[in-house]
C-alpha cells in the first residue's frame, strides 16, 4: 500500500537550492546509489506541511532496464517511459530540472543535453505492459527506430536501413550522391538485364 499523502496545503510551485520547482515540471533527483543514473519524474502536486518542509508527488519515468523485458536494442540511451508509479518525495531529493520529449521533437533538437531525455512508451508498472505494444520496425532487421544508431533513406522505396544491415558502412553512405538498397538495386539490375535481352 502506497504511504498517505502528506499533510498540509497545496502549493503550486516550491524553491530549492535556489532554484523554483513547478507542478508539470520534469526533474531529476539523486537516486540512493550515488554512482548510478538520476532518477527522472515529474512533479503532478506539491504539500507544504505545517512545519514548513515541502513534498512534490512525482510520477516516475522508468529506464528500459528498470520495465519487464529490460533494454532492447532499439533503446536509445536518453528513452524513458512514462509510467503509472507515483511517489511522495522531499524537496532536498530533487537534482534540478530536465526535459522530457517527444520523440519527434526529440529528433529535431539541434542539441541534445544531459538533461534532454525522450520517451514514446507508457509503461503500466504494477502490469507490466506497454503502450503502445507495437511499433513501426524499419531496415532489414526489422527493429523499432533508435536515435542513437545513424539510418538511411533509400531513394527507390523510401524505407530506411541502418547502414551495417546492408553492406556497407556510414562512412561509405556519407560518400554516396544517392542510396539505392540492396534489394532495390537488384530489381534495378534485372530490369536492365531483361532490357538488354529485348535488344
Amino acid at each position: 500500500m502506497a504511504p498517505p499523502a502528506p499533510k498540509g496545503r497545496k502549493v503550486d510551485s516550491c524553491v530549492f537550492n535556489g532554484e523554483k520547482f513547478a507542478v508539470d515540471d520534469t526533474i531529476t533527483l539523486r537516486p540512493p546509489n550515488s554512482s548510478g543514473p538520476p532518477f527522472v519524474g515529474k512533479i503532478s502536486e506539491i504539500i507544504k506541511e505545517p512545519n514548513g518542509e515541502e513534498q512534490c508527488h512525482v510520477s516516475w519515468y522508468y529506464r528500459p532496464e528498470e520495465a519487464r523485458g529490460g533494454r532492447k536494442a532499439f533503446h536509445g540511451d536518453k528513452e524513458l517511459f512514462t509510467s503509472d508509479h507515483y511517489d511522495w518525495v522531499a524537496k532536498s531529493s530533487i537534482n534540478g530540472h530536465c526535459s522530457v520529449h517527444k520523440l519527434r521533437e526529440y529528433q529535431q533538437l539541434t542539441e541534445v543535453t544531459d538533461n534532454d531525455y525522450y520517451t514514446r512508451f507508457s509503461y503500466k508498472a504494477s502490469k507490466g505492459e506497454f503502450k503502445p505494444d507495437k511499433v513501426p520496425v524499419y531496415c532489414a532487421c526489422e527493429m523499432p527506430y533508435n536515435p542513437d544508431l545513424f539510418m538511411v533513406e533509400c531513394e527507390s522505396c523510401e524505407e530506411w536501413y541502418h547502414p551495417q544491415c546492408v553492406g556497407t558502412t556510414k562512412k561509405q553512405v556519407e560518400k554516396l550522391a544517392h542510396f539505392v538498397c540492396p534489394s532495390c538495386d537488384k530489381k534495378a539490375q534485372a530490369r536492365e538485364a531483361k532490357k538488354q535481352r529485348v535488344k
